[in-house]
């Protein structure tokens, strides 16, 4: 597991590069980060999903938010 520095890091990264991918400010990708399964998780260790590079994150969030609203 990451420790709490690098697991910040990390979502960070991944709200400014949800931010920049969707066009949103950065206040609605933390919305959208912090409510989605994909937070959840990234920070279960049994899932393995902080293993994964920001970008494989970033599209797991926006397929998740995608679904929500379908």
């Amino acid at each position: 597991m990451l420790s709490d520095l690098n697991m910040w890091n990390k979502i960070g990264r991944v709200v400014m590069r949800l931010s920049e991918r969707l066009d949103i400010n950065m206040e609605k990708a933390f919305e959208l980060f912090y409510t989605s399964k994909t937070c959840e998780n990234l920070h279960d260790p049994q899932m393995g999903l902080y293993l994964l590079g920001d970008n494989c994150i970033v599209d797991e969030l926006i397929e998740e938010i995608r679904s929500r609203h379908s």
